[in-house]
Order: structure tokens, then sequence, then C-alpha cells
């Protein structure tokens, strides 16, 4: 690809293990990177480091928060910080205007308050590059989660796959290569078709409370919650339950441990199982959209000037 980001500064906030393999990916397209929040990291000797948010916005030409987002405080995920890193109104209003902000998962307060501050927001996380790519290393990850949990082999295993998404379908993939017994469970016509056409069995949601006792591993991809308290009941005890959709999943967890079923959390599985082949697919996925920018803008400030030019 060459280094066609030759000149660009791009402002790496907080972030995970990804973030450890995304930077040098970065800095071999030629970019300049300036790091928030990873002054304790394996590559701190290898960045730039801002000594404060307001610093940093003033040297960024665009800004990369991590997949994992913010929490409802705005707590942003910075494993290699020595203090908490806020995404907060202060810190919204202090943007740049025409630099963008891209993160994985944006909550709702997040996507309100960056339209009304004008600032242009992406949200990586949902791009369906991005999110097949990561199923790959999200599906390779449940299964070894399910292996720890279980006395069982998945070969021969009853296995549940609730929702058959991007995600759902690379995991249902999995599974019946590696032998499983795989029941989807969707609410779509065309998923259950799709379901019945890789050859495995297809029940709709309406069906669950009567088939779910069958389970012995249940995989949940759906981000509602559809294991709750009715379902739950109707669970075998010795079922682990792998819950893959985003915070706060779909499973009822206190009720699950009252009955005494393992249930597991397991959000931003790419950047725990396979942080480097996260980062490859981000390092793909991010220059084209902020050389698409950045274009948009210079395009946009030449016209202004020439409208400028005109008048006077």
């Amino acid at each position: 690809m060459g280094a066609v980001l030759d000149g660009v500064r791009l402002a790496v906030v907080g972030g995970d293990d990804r973030e450890i393999y995304l930077i040098p990916e970065l800095q071999k397209l030629g970019a300049e990177i300036i790091g928030f929040g990873l002054e304790k990291s394996p590559i701190a000797d290898n960045i730039e480091h801002a000594a404060s948010i307001k610093e940093l916005m003033s040297k960024a030409d665009a800004l990369l928060f991590p997949m994992f987002g913010a929490d409802e405080r705005g707590l942003v995920k910075a494993k290699y910080s020595s203090s908490p890193i806020f995404l907060n109104k202060e810190v919204l209003e202090s943007i740049p205007p025409g630099v963008p902000l891209f993160i994985g998962f944006a909550r709702p307060a997040l996507k309100k308050a960056t339209e009304k501050l004008n600032i242009t927001l992406y949200e990586i996380a949902n791009r369906d590059d991005v999110a097949i790519l990561n199923s790959i290393p999200s599906a390779e990850g449940a299964v070894q989660m399910a292996m720890e949990a279980t006395n069982i082999t998945i070969h021969s295993s009853l296995s549940y796959v609730l929702g058959l998404g991007r995600f759902g379908t690379t995991l249902v993939r999995l599974l019946k290569g590696m032998g499983a017994n795989v029941t989807v469970v969707a609410r779509k016509p065309a998923d259950l078709a799709r379901a019945i056409e890789m050859g495995v069995q297809a029940i709709n949601f309406a069906q669950l409370p009567e088939e779910i006792g069958n389970a012995e591993i249940i995989f949940n991809t759906v981000p509602a919650l559809v294991l709750h308290r009715e379902i739950l009941d109707k669970v075998s005890r010795e079922a682990v339950i792998i819950d893959l959709a985003s915070i706060p999943g779909g499973t009822d967890f206190e009720y699950a441990r009252m009955l005494g079923i393992k249930a597991q959390l397991a959000p931003g599985l790419p950047g725990i199982v396979a942080p480097k082949t996260a980062a490859k697919i981000l390092a793909k996925v991010y220059p084209p959209i902020i050389l698409e920018h950045l274009n948009t803008k210079s395009k946009a400030a030449s016209t202004k000037e020439r409208g400028v030019s005109h008048e006077i």
C-alpha cells in the first residue's frame, strides 16, 4: 500500500493489546502517532505522547478511540494508562472543527453529543467489513471459552446459536466444522432458511421454550434480553452459556447464577484472543476512511477560499 498516510497525524487514545499491534501498522503507512493513555505500553518509546487532551487535540488530524468504546460514564478502556481517561462533554467540545472521531461502539449519548457539536463520528464496529472479519477471532474465542467451561467435546455437542447475523453465521460454520450438532434460533424467515441451507437445525424464538432444555452449550449473539428468567428456568443446570452480545449481553446473569448455570459474558473477544489479527483488520479499514475524510475536508476548504476570493 505504501506510505498512504504520509504526514497524517493520528491520535490513538487508550485501548488494549490491539493498539500495540495497530500503531506499528499505521506507522508503516507513514502516519505520525500521538498517543494518550499509552505511556505504560510496550511501544511507549516508539511514539510521541501528549501530556493533555488539549495538547492531543491541537496536533491530531483524526482521533482513534478503542473498539470497546466508552462505558455509560464515558470511561475509555485504557489498559496501559496511568490514569483514567474519559470521553465526556469537555473532551468533545475541545475537538477542532473537521477532526473526525473513530470509535468501535458508540453509545446513544455519544452519538447525540457528536451530532449536536457537528463532530464527524465513525462507528467502526458496525461496518460490515470489520464485523465480518472480526467474527473469525470472535468465533474461535467463543469456542475456546466453551471448551474451557464444559466437560464435553464440541464434537457431538448439542450447541444452540441464538441469532444468525454476521458473527452468528461464522460461529455456526465453525461449530459445524468441528462436528457439533448445531441448532440456530432466529426470528427472520430468511435467517431460518439460511440455517437450513447451511445444513443445521433451525427454530424460531417462539419455539425456544420447548427446545432450550436440550442445549448443552448456548451461544448468544443477540443484543437483547433473550435468555430471561422464563427461558433460563428451562435450561439444563449442566448447560453452559457463552454470551457474545455487546454489554450488558442478552442473559439475566444474576438469575443464571441463582440457578447454578454457568453463564459468561464475553465482549471484545478479538482484542483478547487475537489482538494482532484484530489490529491488522483495523489497519486495512482506517486508511481509506481517513484519507477520504481529509480529501473531502481539503476540497471544502478550497471551495470556501475560492468563494471568499470571489467576493473580495
